[in-house]
């Protein structure tokens, strides 16, 4: 790679990011939304299978010691929003270890928000009315489950399908890569590559109901057809993941229960086993009734300034930091 001291991003973009969190900042202050700002480095860090945590080394009291640089501000945010019970955001850098192309960077920015006592189509209304102000026009949403995406798309039922089935229909769709009996796995490739650049197109689209593997930290229901699906939506425009929200699981055990399996599973896989977030744990019992959204700023600058890479919006993405 030449050497060069220019950014990928313009002028004219960099102005247009400018604006962008000038929008936001009004946004929020009108509707009384504390911001906040929580470290980037925690000790703890993000025990999800398919997110993996940059790790800093540094020095503690002269004791060399491991640091993550967090993949959310979530732990933190939530340890914030249990002692002090009011609605909250965040515009911060965050890190995803191997996630370069032309939808990711590994630092990109995350706008993340809070609201106690608010439902998921509360929030779901919030984000329209954010978008729309940011976007600088009226948006209206589109509503679509998971299942039906799937089935439209993908022509097979989700939770019903075999591993041999999703294994199938990858292979005919020259998705050559071996996730053995990962069920869930195969739904995230399949949708990814067959459901996902479809979505969002004629109208920014809200998919919910997604299955129970996906829930993170999110609480769970029972659907319409009777299948056990997480209480989330992720907003799509124009094929791009543009924000994921939870109506958040408060329940200190039973997110010890999931963090301790996905350490099972990360082990399994060969990935590093991830120190749980005890302080979080901790917090959890004090945690009001609410819902939370991450939203990707870099990718909602690209929608806006009709960027398809996501180098054009950024100033110094990792290849050239």
């Amino acid at each position: 790679m030449s050497t060069t001291y220019q950014p990928t991003c313009t002028l004219q973009t960099a102005q247009a990011r400018a604006e962008m969190y000038a929008t936001l900042r009004q946004f929020f202050a009108e509707r009384q939304v504390l911001e906040v700002q929580t470290p980037v480095m925690s000790q703890a860090g993000n025990t999800d299978i398919f997110l993996q945590s940059v790790s800093s080394n540094v020095t503690v009291g002269d004791h060399p010691t491991t640091y993550y640089l967090h993949t959310s501000p979530e732990f933190a945010m939530k340890r914030l929003l249990a002692a002090w019970q009011v609605p909250m955001y965040q515009i911060c850098p965050v890190f995803r270890d191997n996630e370069i192309g032309s939808r990711h960077n590994i630092e990109f920015t995350m706008l993340e928000w809070y609201r106690p006592n608010f439902s998921l189509d509360e929030l779901a209304k919030e984000t329209n009315d954010l978008v729309s102000a940011v976007l600088g026009y009226p948006v209206i949403f589109d509503h679509y489950r998971y299942v039906d995406a799937f089935m439209d798309f993908v022509k097979i039922h989700p939770f019903n399908a075999s591993c041999d089935t999703l294994k199938a229909i990858a292979k005919d769709n020259g998705l050559n890569i071996d996730l053995g009996e990962d069920h869930q796995g195969w739904l995230d490739l399949l949708f990814s590559h067959l459901v996902e650049p479809n979505l969002g197109k004629a109208l920014p689209t809200l998919i919910y109901d997604y299955p129970v593997a996906t829930a993170a930290l999110a609480k769970t229901v029972t659907d319409k057809d009777g299948n056990r699906v997480a209480r989330r939506f992720e907003l799509y425009i124009n094929g791009l993941e543009i924000a994921n929200a939870y109506d958040e699981l408060a329940d200190g055990q039973a997110l010890r229960l999931r963090f301790d399996e996905d350490n099972v599973a990360r082990k399994k896989r060969g990935l590093p086993v991830m120190p749980i977030d005890e302080n979080l744990l901790a917090a959890c019992d004090a945690l009001p009734a609410c819902s939370g959204i991450a939203l990707g700023i870099d990718r909602l600058l690209m929608i806006k300034t009709g960027k398809t890479h996501i180098r054009d919006v950024i100033a110094f993405p990792t290849p050239h930091a």
